[in-house]
């Protein structure tokens, strides 16, 4: 008889992974041309601010149809560089919404202003009924986020913003793509921050993110900022950060961007399956999908009735499911300096205790969403797991 010790006892009755939640490998199964690239680049020696990021700024705006794109370091960096150049810093607040990832307010943090926090809707975006009363004296920028992919009020944030004078800057990393009337994340503000993250619509091999803008001066502070804040090799006009889009990074970023409208329409294609899927569920609702605005699932969430008892049987049962976020950030540890409660925002705080999140991306089969629908039913119809 083989001897098998408690781990490896332990292990084997761990459930086989039948639906992953990230496609990172099945996306990069075959980049031959990348590496193709990337062994000129070695030879070239352009590592830094090279061709390769220029190419990529290009395309990316193209893609977005914005007139600048500028290649940074990482997502958060594509958000506190335009609030720096609007030389928003310590004394200043950005009003921003509850519910986000603590990047966007990592940001906001990093040039030294406060975020005030609003409540969102089942759409995830922020609120914008509650956004002009929250503006104060101190109020120096709105930060609408994208989240999940579907897009925020835009045309009713910026009539209040256009009315107090006072800058937006989108946080589109979660909503590449992503449009409201017609208009794409980043037709609106004076700068919209991009992510490359693996975990982004389009990703490379680490932490990069993009600005993109079109606006002459935010463009131009933007680049003095990123890199030291030089004008050139020996003139250095303003400090600034060593956030320069890596050329590696950014030959990756140029085999993906070429793909993102394709990604972004499949992910739809799969959403409404699921939506499809779990319509008659009664335990499940399903967020409302505005007919206005193109969603590109970067998440795919939504409200399930015992969400914990839920999560716990799909990840038994080989799903990858997750929660974003279980804690609301205005109650993490990091924030208690602002001195918000619990209750401050009750409609976060419902959703960090409803929200379940199922793999979708462009990758994903129809038998693996057969297989999430069914195991959903399942857990509700039978009604006995413990």
């Amino acid at each position: 008889m083989t001897n098998i010790n408690v781990a490896e006892e332990k292990n084997l009755k761990k459930p086989v992974t039948k639906v992953r939640f990230s496609p990172l490998k099945q996306q990069f199964s075959e980049v031959d041309s990348i590496f193709d690239e990337l062994k000129e680049l070695v030879k070239s020696g352009d590592y830094t601010l090279g061709k390769p990021v220029e190419e990529f700024e290009l395309l990316f705006a193209e893609a977005v149809g914005a007139k600048y794109a500028i290649g940074v370091g990482s997502g958060t960096d594509s958000l506190k560089i335009p609030l720096k150049a609007l030389g928003i810093g310590p004394g200043d607040e950005v009003l921003t919404a509850a519910n986000t990832f603590y990047a966007s307010v990592g940001a906001i943090a990093e040039v030294g202003a406060t975020p005030s926090f609003i409540d969102c809707d089942d759409t995830f975006c922020l609120d914008v009924q509650q956004l002009e009363e929250k503006i104060t004296k101190k109020t120096k920028a709105i930060m609408p986020i994208h989240l999940t992919g579907d897009v925020a009020d835009m045309p009713k944030i910026m009539e209040i913003a256009n009315c107090h004078k006072i800058p937006v800057i989108e946080d589109g990393c979660q909503s590449l793509l992503g449009e409201r009337d017609g208009k794409q994340v980043s037709s609106w503000g004076v700068a919209t921050g991009f992510s490359m993250h693996p975990l982004k619509i389009i990703n490379v091999w680490g932490d990069a993110g993009i600005i993109v803008t079109n606006d002459d001066e935010m463009n131009r502070q933007a680049r003095l900022l990123r890199n030291h804040g030089l004008k050139n090799r020996d003139e250095m006009q303003i400090f600034g950060y060593n956030s320069r889009l890596d050329s590696v990074q950014a030959i990756v970023g140029k085999w993906m961007v070429r793909q993102a409208a394709s990604i972004v329409s499949v992910r739809a294609q799969k959403a409404k399956n699921y939506d499809d899927g779990f319509s008659n569920i009664p335990e499940i609702q399903i967020p409302p999908r505005q007919p206005n605005t193109k969603n590109v699932f970067l998440l795919y969430m939504v409200f399930a009735q015992n969400r914990d008892g839920l999560l716990d049987y799909c990840l038994k049962k080989g799903i990858e499911a997750k929660i974003h976020y279980p804690i609301p950030l205005y109650q993490q540890p990091a924030l208690a300096h602002l001195e918000y409660k619990k209750g401050d925002f009750p409609v976060t705080d419902r959703h960090a205790n409803e929200c379940i999140s199922f793999p979708v991306d462009q990758h994903i089969s129809d038998i693996e969403q057969d297989y999430v629908i069914e195991t959903v039913r399942s857990f509700y119809r039978d009604n006995n797991y413990d």
